[in-house]
């Protein structure tokens, strides 16, 4: 299973938002300059994340974003649901007409099928304050803090 870049930007994200005290204010150009990513790749994705209700997006003249959830309340596993559109490993996980002569007796899908459900359920156990538990390490590495 590969996790498209829009579910990588979005954890890190945030990672990013998280790391901070939950008043602070972070910006877009922030983001993409500490990651050294696209401003409007991670736009979209900061949009999205607003759209959620994960993340509080502040317009004008010192406005931003931060966290709008507490991190221990964003399930790593629902987040990945939400973000990635294509769950399916192999052709004949989608629902359209299916071209493997095997797919009626396949064992193998069952099999695949077995694993997405343990590698999601792996993602299940996590929080994004599992991520950012060591806070002043993530800080000396995305705001040049200090340990």
């Amino acid at each position: 299973m590969r996790l498209t870049m829009y579910t990588d930007f979005s954890l890190r994200v945030l990672i990013y938002l998280g790391a901070k005290e939950p008043e602070e204010i972070s910006t877009v150009q922030e983001i993409s300059d500490t990651y050294s990513i696209s401003k409007n790749h991670l736009t979209k994705v900061v949009h999205e994340l607003g759209k959620m209700e994960l993340i509080e997006t502040i317009r004008g003249r010192g406005g931003g974003i931060r966290m709008k959830v507490k991190p221990e309340n964003i399930n790593v596993g629902e987040l990945i649901r939400k973000t990635e559109d294509d769950f399916h490993l192999v052709e004949c996980f989608k629902s359209e007409s299916v071209s493997c002569i095997l797919s009626p007796v396949c064992r193998l899908k069952g099999a695949l099928h077995e694993a997405l459900n343990a590698y999601l359920a792996v993602l299940d156990k996590y929080t994004v304050a599992d991520f950012i538990s060591n806070k002043d390490e993530l800080a000396a590495i995305l705001f040049n803090r200090p340990l």
